[in-house]
């Protein structure tokens, strides 16, 4: 959410901390709200309130699967570049 208003941008990215040898999934965003993300991330570490580690953003995969089927509305363009972080 920015200024109250929820993105309108697919999910891009998936957002872990990584502490030591353990990993921690926290959310997803998009490529526009990266360093918001991030800043609020920190925000949480300094408050002690998630885990101090390293910030991951991994792009986010598309899955197929032949069991689910939807119509062309269901779908949403993914970009497959690799980010740079």
């Amino acid at each position: 959410m920015e200024s109250g208003k929820q993105c309108v941008n697919p999910p891009e990215f998936v957002v872990s901390i990584v502490v030591e040898k353990d990993e921690y999934m926290v959310g997803v965003t998009c490529s526009n709200h990266k360093q918001i993300v991030s800043g609020k991330i920190q925000s949480l570490q300094n408050e002690e309130k998630i885990p101090h580690g390293k910030i991951s953003f991994s792009p986010l995969k598309a899955v197929g699967t032949d069991c689910i089927h939807g119509d062309q509305d269901d779908f949403v363009q993914l970009d497959t570049k690799s980010p740079k972080n």
